[in-house]
């Protein structure tokens, strides 16, 4: 063969190649994120490789790891079926395809199991939760230099069995029915649901639950004696978390308060115009804690939130470390519980729960408001790391909790299947944001009832009094500090 034949035919070779080579290119499909491999890696960045459980002891004849439990009760709480006997068979599905061991294979035994160590497994999870937000949301951790932690209130239903109604009836429902036998009243078992919430993060942070007479400031004063919180913890509330002892309770446990105050406040101020001052100090000093307690000094100021003025209290009594204009914007954060509520009620269709025993229904509840705040979580750190690589201004705030369940229930409802890259379990969670169009018209209901105008309750102002001599006297017997 020639040298010319030899270079064409070399040429010609080289030719068919890079067709065969650029062909096979334009058939290649892009590779697809099968999505057992992604519930399993969504578990793991929650639970994630250490055994957290291990420095407790279970009792001896247990054969389930308290680790595998966990994931079970995370999984079962991610399930869209109203029967707790569904959902549990879903479950059994679920935990066989993504090769979780299996603690037990009756529902029985299973709820038994988490009614019997909810008190275990629970708190650890939470301080696991609580560990992974902080390590997560850096940006987000702080406001104006604190670590904003609002708490509040809320009630659920619950099945209306005799075992419910004799546990969290109120009291005063059940007293009323007494005196009255012959009066036909519905009982109306509720669970109470006292949330701490992270108002940076939009995250739960803790939470207590009790009957439906439960009192909120009790909870709240549980949570925070029982609590590891953050260096610069300002607690913010609303007009219910007032009181000396409340109060106190916090300032003794080295963090500051912001609360909202109105005319069921008595405050005690030296000043002979303070009704002119929009910004100073006040005490709070009741009578019965006169002998023997010191005066809480106090910081009252009036501003406005939307279209009310509103009265705000702190313990931070320095007006350049807390200024007017951040202690507006905290208080308005604060309502983001309220969206919390109402995502577990509607969204997750919480609103009634579906156990008919007390302990399991307080189970129930616990691993509900869990396993929400694990999915928050998960969409929270993809949406972090996305916006870490990509331009434009992202805030917790823009987090849907419906898109990010959407994504969930999919994934989990098709486990032996796959999804491309961009349209994957984590790709989705980054992209479970609100809308951000303009609306032409107001969401309210066309309909809405109107409220005459002597039934609006306009916000009072604290009712605040002259210091007497008596009690300048009394300062300086019980404080250390310079006369008032």
């Amino acid at each position: 063969m020639s040298h010319r034949k030899a270079r064409s035919q070399s040429r010609r070779t080289e030719k068919v190649a890079r067709r065969r080579s650029e062909k096979r290119r334009g058939n290649r499909k892009p590779k697809r994120r099968s999505n057992k491999l992604d519930a399993r890696r969504a578990m793991k960045n929650f639970v994630g490789d250490e055994d957290i459980f291990s420095e407790y002891k279970f009792h001896g004849n247990i054969k389930w790891a308290a680790r595998d439990l966990a994931q079970m009760g995370i999984l079962f709480s991610w399930s869209e079926k109203r029967n707790v006997t569904d959902a549990f068979t879903e479950l059994l599905k679920r935990a066989k395809l993504l090769g979780m061991a299996i603690t037990h294979t009756t529902y029985q035994g299973f709820m038994g199991a988490m009614a019997n160590y909810v008190h275990i497994l629970i708190p650890l999870l939470i301080r696991r939760l609580q560990e992974r937000m902080l390590e997560t949301g850096d940006r987000f951790r702080e406001v104006s230099g604190f670590v904003p932690i609002g708490f509040d209130g809320s009630r659920n239903c619950v099945p209306r069995t005799r075992s419910n109604e004799q546990e969290l009836c109120s009291a005063k429902g059940k007293r009323k029915a007494l005196e009255s036998p012959s009066r036909v009243t519905d009982p109306k078992p509720q669970v109470w649901i006292t949330m701490m919430w992270h108002m940076g993060l939009r995250l739960p942070w803790d939470w207590r639950l009790g009957p439906s007479d439960s009192s909120e400031r009790n909870h709240v004063r549980k949570m925070i004696a029982e609590g590891d919180f953050p260096k610069n913890t300002l607690f913010c509330g609303d007009a219910g978390f007032v009181g000396y002892d409340f109060w106190q309770s916090i300032i003794k446990g080295g963090h500051d308060f912001l609360v909202r105050v109105g005319g069921n406040v008595k405050l005690i101020n030296d000043l002979v115009d303070y009704r002119c001052l929009n910004d100073h100090e006040v005490l709070c000093w009741p009578k019965d804690k006169q002998a023997h307690q010191p005066p809480l000094r106090l910081r009252l100021i009036r501003v406005s939130v939307g279209k009310a003025d509103v009265f705000l209290l702190t313990s931070v009594l320095s007006s350049e470390r807390l200024p007017g204009p951040s202690m507006a914007s905290i208080y308005e954060m604060r309502w983001g519980i309220e969206i919390e509520f109402r995502g577990l009620k509607q969204t997750l269709n919480g609103q009634t729960l579906r156990c008919r025993n007390v302990d399991r229904l307080y189970t129930e509840l616990h691993w509900s408001l869990l396993s929400m705040a694990v999915a928050e979580l998960l969409a929270l750190i993809e949406q972090i790391n996305r916006n870490d690589h990509q331009s434009g201004e992202y805030t917790p705030a823009r987090r849907s909790l419906a898109r990010t369940f959407k994504a969930i229930y999919d994934c989990l409802d098709d486990l032996r299947g796959t999804a491309p890259p961009d349209a994957d379990l984590f790709a989705r969670l980054a992209d479970a944001l609100t809308d951000q169009y303009i609306r032409k018209r107001s969401k309210k209901a066309r309909y809405r009832p109107t409220v005459h105008e002597k039934k609006k309750h306009k916000n009072q102002p604290p009712k605040i009094r002259p210091i007497t001599s008596a009690e300048r006297k009394q300062i300086e017997k019980t404080t250390q500090n310079t006369p008032v």
